[in-house]
Formats: structure tokens, C-alpha cells, sequence
């Protein structure tokens, strides 16, 4: 029956990644592209082929939203589990997955015809002995986030085979939009119905995720005068020295490709301008909630200086924030992030709980008041043409979402 188990996981994972769900941040309708919308369709008709109950797609939140119903007579808690169906800002077109079983841990693995491999990076040692999944080199793989897709669908088909298997009941959340930071947004936490959840959208073994930054974005606008250089004194205003201005106003160590850790940043993430205009966008980030409100207010003293030197309001600023730390939020729930150490636990996984440098949507939903800390799915080197998963660590993903649903099964709601 163990082998049972992993039926259906790669192949789902390789028809899911030939997919192409790429999200699109300029767009402002929920799904933002059209191909989310196909590829939720098509997941809606395979979890009603496997019996689950009550599948629909929120109308708010295009999550798509189904139900594994109980088959034990004493009331458990409801657990969740969400993974985001979008592929992030790189190359999705054709994604041609390749196999490597049994890699070696060390040889060379050729992406494509020009000769790219994958060999540099250092997390392949891990994976002596596995099969890995990578790309062909033109696309990304997709497996941020279509490993937890494959692992919770896949799941689902287990426990509905097998009623044998004693549960409580279990929410499944496919959501768009997790890539361009606006999914989770839309998150109908009432619909849902589970009393805690946990994505399914983690890197390697293990990851257990609960402590992200806390982040905003700034976009900057900069109006300047171009004249000619010839009559520039006393009249031209450079939109972009005054951009070489406000970047260094802020602290040179506080980059993200000089910090690590705790460690917060300002990350000038685009550029875009001339003599006469400049548009700049920054990623603020702080895991400590006071340093980041302190990091907008010194953006905000920065934009107000500059503006005071120049005589009028030539910058303008649209600061927002995105998400907070998942950890304040868990602070009187971290009985959640317990049942997923014991079941890694009782799996002989070891558990890796560190401060993530990013943001999940479990962080979102979580201040909507459904605690959702982040549980590994397997990518490595995800976004970009280097992507790969090991699909034995999937197997342990899937190990792991059904070793909560039996821990979940043996608590008192």
C-alpha cells in the first residue's frame, strides 16, 4: 500500500508544470490572467472525479475550494492545506520537464543544446540516489508551487481510496496570485471552514516555515526639468541624480545582497527613467515590526528632504504595506506549528524552522485569523531555468500532510 500511496504523484506533477498559469501583475482581475482561471477549471473537474464534496471556485477569491468529509463519529478540528497554482515572472511557455533517476550527487545535468548545466549548485548533493525533476533550460520548472499542488491532490485521491484511513475533516485551497503578492488578499477565511491550515509551498526537506518579514513596497515618481546642457545651470533638474540621490540617503548596508538573517533591507527593485522622469520601486523588509515601521518613516524623511531641497513636490511616493510576519500572527496559535514538527518528527524528518526571508500567503491568511504556518513541497532554485525538485522528497510531502491528518484525527476540537 506504500507504493499505492505515490500513485499518480509524478504524473500529476508533470501534467500540472506543462501548464503554463503564469500570473501577471499589471492586470487587476482575480484570477489576473485568463490561463489561471483554464487551469483551476481543469483541477475543479479532477477533485469531483476523486468524490470529494462541496468543490467550487470562490467568487471572491477564485480560490478554488473543496472538501475531504470526516469519517470518524467525534468532533476533530478541520485542518487545511493551500497551495497557489500561479508560476512567478520568468519564463512559463512550454515547460518540457526533464527525468534524471538515480542521480549521482555530482555528474553534470544538461539543460539544453547551448550546454547550461546545474552541476554548480551544491543543494544537488543532497540528492544522491534520487530522481530529479529540472527543466529543459528555456523555461522555469514550476514546481513553486505545483509540488504542493501534485502533493495535496495527490493526497486527496489517497484518502478518498482508502475510508479505511480514520479522518477528520479536510479543507483543500488552490488559489491564484500568490506570485504577484495579491491572492491571498482575496482569501475567504468563512468559506474555508478549517480551524487551521497550513500551505503547502516550501523548499527542501523539512521546511517548516512560521517567522517572515514584515514588508512594503514604495513607488517612487520623480518629475524632472530637461533643458540643454548648455543653459543646464540654475534650471535643469535630473530626474536621475536626484534618484542617485535618494538611493544614497539610505543606508549602504542595509541591501538585500549585503544582510542575511534578521536582517532587514531596502531593495531598489526597479529603475526606469530619464533626464526628465524617473520611476523607482522598493521592497522594504524588517522581521522586527518596529525597525520596519521605523525603515518606511526614514523613506518618508528622505522624499520630504529631497523635496524641501528642490522647492516643490517633484517626488511623490505610493508606500504600502504588503504583509506582515507570519510570527506575530501565530504568537497564541503555535499549537499548529507542533503538530507539523511531531509529524516531520515521527517521519525521521528533521524539522528546519529558520526565519524566512520573504513572505508566504499562510502570512496574509493567517491575519484573517486562520493560523497557517508553511510546510516544505521540494523546489530548489525555484524562478528561474535552474529550477529542480527531487520527487522523493515530494514522497515525503506527501507523507508528512498525511501524518498531520492522522494527528489532527486523534485531537479534541
Amino acid at each position: 500500500m506504500s507504493e499505492e500511496k505515490y500513485e499518480g504523484l509524478l504524473p500529476r506533477f508533470l501534467k500540472y508544470v506543462k501548464t503554463e498559469t503564469r500570473s501577471n501583475p499589471d492586470s487587476k482581475t482575480i484570477p489576473s490572467d485568463p490561463k489561471e482561471t483554464a487551469f483551476l477549471n481543469e483541477l475543479k473537474a479532477e477533485l469531483i472525479s476523486l468524490g470529494l464534496s462541496d468543490v467550487h471556485i470562490n467568487p471572491q477569491s477564485s480560490y478554488l475550494v473543496a472538501t475531504i468529509p470526516s469519517n470518524i463519529d467525534k468532533d476533530v478540528p478541520t485542518v487545511g492545506f493551500i497551495a497557489h497554482i500561479d508560476t512567478a515572472d520568468f519564463n512559463a511557455h512550454n515547460v518540457n520537464p526533464q527525468i534524471v533517476e538515480d542521480y549521482d550527487g555530482e555528474s553534470d545535468i544538461k539543460l539544453d543544446k547551448d550546454g547550461q548545466y546545474v552541476s554548480e549548485f551544491p543543494s544537488l548533493k543532497k540528492y544522491q540516489g534520487n530522481t530529479l525533476i529540472t527543466t529543459d533550460g528555456s523555461t522555469l520548472l514550476g514546481a513553486d508551487d505545483k509540488s504542493g499542488v501534485a502533493e495535496i491532490v495527490t493526497m486527496a485521491a489517497y484518502l478518498m481510496a482508502h475510508p479505511e484511513i480514520k479522518h477528520g475533516a479536510i479543507k483543500i485551497g488552490l488559489g491564484p496570485d500568490e506570485e504577484i503578492g495579491t491572492g491571498a488578499d482575496h482569501f475567504d477565511v468563512k468559506d474555508f471552514g478549517s480551524d487551521f491550515a497550513y500551505t503547502v509551498d516550501g523548499g527542501p526537506l523539512g521546511e517548516l516555515e512560521y517567522e517572515t518579514f514584515n514588508a512594503a513596497q514604495a513607488e517612487i515618481e520623480i518629475q524632472g526639468k530637461d533643458v540643454h546642457t548648455g543653459v543646464a545651470k540654475g534650471t535643469m533638474i535630473n530626474a536621475i541624480q536626484v534618484a542617485i540621490d535618494l538611493q544614497n540617503s539610505l543606508p549602504a548596508h542595509d541591501r538585500a545582497e549585503r544582510t542575511d538573517g534578521r536582517q532587514g533591507f531596502y531593495h531598489l527593485y526597479k529603475f526606469d527613467g530619464t533626464v526628465d522622469h524617473v520611476s523607482m520601486t522598493y521592497l522594504i523588509r524588517d522581521h522586527d515590526k518596529q525597525t520596519f515601521i521605523e525603515r518606511k518613516h526614514l523613506l518618508e524623511r528622505v522624499v520630504a528632504g529631497l523635496n524641501n531641497e528642490l522647492g516643490a513636490d517633484l517626488v511623490t511616493m505610493n508606500l504600502y504595506d504588503q504583509y506582515y510576519n507570519l510570527k506575530d500572527a501565530l504568537k497564541d496559535h503555535m499549537e499548529v506549528v507542533e503538530i507539523a514538527k511531531k509529524a516531520m518528527e515521527n517521519l525521521d524528518i528533521k524539522p528546519d524552522i529558520y526565519p524566512v526571508r520573504g513572505g508566504t500567503d499562510g502570512s496574509t491568511i493567517s491575519y484573517k485569523g486562520l493560523p497557517t504556518p508553511n510546510l516544505f513541497a521540494g523546489g530548489e532554485n525555484m524562478h528561474s531555468r535552474y529550477e529542480y525538485v527531487s520527487l522523493q522528497t515530494m514522497e515525503r510531502a506527501l507523507d508528512t500532510l498525511l501524518e498531520i491528518v492522522r494527528l489532527t484525527a486523534e485531537e479534541d476540537k
